[in-house]
């Protein structure tokens, strides 16, 4: 799965990105820094099993840091997107090309209002976050328009015609964005819209669709980034008012605790409320004061930068992701080297246990036989649907796993 991380310029994308996966990306105080699209590993944190069940784990493909479960996931943060970037004003047509394989979105805004629509920078408050929201939005649908639009009238024609479906043909031009013939079928269900006379669809009814293909297959949450600043509150107010997800996010806090504890200087796992000096005597003055300043105004204040809830909320809420945790040992909880909980596996909403085989390794799904529940010894299907936390064995014909 991948997220996208997305917004307009000069929001503090880039510095969400970096403070989520650590990785140096050009951060400036202008629209557009974000030139390329950039690809980094952040963590998706959850309870991990290994207290629950009493044993002392040993990760292999993530982290255990007393309890806590931090498993590596993919992010990528694309071009600021501007008005017309539909028509390829700005670099629109390269950040809607980035983000066509994302599985859902972070849209980072600036909730203090102090950058006009075009990233420009502003009065605090004088901008209105939620019209920027909407430009986004809008914008992408409108390129998806564009896709469907150009040659509509003749290819709906040409369907009806020929007894062709509408629906192969939307799913095939939507492909590119991972958007599935189920998927077409279901908006197209939901929208009312009549699959035997395509040519009667009307612009709105057409851009109704697109609307609909956007909210199912790239559903996104609002990170409402620079929540600390005094002009933001009432703007946060009013966007949780709206239908949309929103996370309260403060991505400059979150970058200067990451560097800390990367350094050593403080203790502090992503999504913790707060922070320990470890080695105050290698603080610089402005280094202790800064991070008074995140203890005060950011931690103490909200419980949290709110970077790594966005993630989580993106994996786990907009995806319904699960974390599974493979063993080839199930009495043990271990694999065949006798390492403990070794890997932690996040899944898509609804995966079974042959998908579970089939991410582990190829063979296992080819000689599948069945698999078993950790917990209780039990046999699980092919068909098994996975939920969070489970701690699974796939047996199959070839090898065990």
């Amino acid at each position: 799965m991948l997220v996208g991380v997305v917004g307009k310029p000069n929001v503090g994308k880039s510095t969400f990105f970096a403070a989520a996966t650590l990785k140096d990306v050009p951060i400036a105080d202008y629209p557009f820094t974000t030139i390329q699209a950039n690809v980094g590993v952040a963590y998706l944190r959850t309870k991990c099993v290994c207290k629950e069940m009493g044993v002392a784990d040993k990760p292999r493909n993530s982290v255990c840091v007393d309890g806590t479960r931090l498993i590596p996931v993919k992010l990528v943060d694309v071009a600021g997107l501007v008005e017309g970037a539909s028509e390829g004003r700005g670099l629109g047509n390269q950040f809607l090309d980035d983000v066509r394989q994302a599985d859902a979105l972070i849209q980072v805004v600036d909730a203090s209002g102090s950058t006009d629509i075009e990233g420009r920078k502003v009065p605090p408050g004088s901008n209105d976050p939620l019209k920027d929201i909407e430009m986004v939005e809008h914008e992408f649908d409108l390129w998806v328009y564009g896709l469907l639009k150009k040659d509509w009238e003749r290819v709906s024609k040409a369907l009806e015609q020929t007894g062709g479906k509408i629906v192969d043909h939307l799913a095939n031009r939507l492909s590119g964005l991972s958007v599935s013939l189920a998927d077409v079928e279901q908006v197209i269900l939901h929208n009312h819209l009549r699959t035997e006379k395509p040519s009667t669809w009307t612009d709105a009814q057409l851009m109704q669709f697109v609307v609909g293909v956007r909210k199912l297959t790239k559903p996104s949450l609002i990170a409402a980034n620079k929540s600390d600043l005094p002009s933001s509150p009432p703007n946060i107010d009013r966007l949780k008012q709206t239908e949309r997800k929103v996370v309260p996010c403060a991505s400059e806090a979150e970058l200067l605790l990451r560097r800390a504890a990367d350094h050593g200087l403080i203790q502090y796992v992503p999504g913790d409320g707060s922070f320990k000096v470890v080695a105050p005597e290698r603080l610089t003055p402005a280094q202790a004061g800064a991070l008074r300043m995140v203890d005060e105004k950011v931690m103490k204040a909200f419980g949290g930068t709110g970077v790594q809830e966005a993630i989580n909320e993106a994996y786990f809420g907009l995806l319904s992701a699960v974390v599974v945790f493979p063993v080839e040992d199930e009495t043990k909880l271990s694999d065949k080297e006798g390492n403990v909980l070794p890997d932690a596996y996040v899944m898509k909403g609804g995966s079974t246990a042959l998908d579970l085989a089939r991410t582990v390794h190829t063979e296992l799904a080819d000689s599948f036989l069945y698999a078993i529940d950790a917990r209780n010894g039990k046999r699980l299907s092919a068909d098994h649907k996975l939920s969070n936390r489970d701690i699974v064995k796939i047996v199959s014909s070839g090898k065990r796993g």
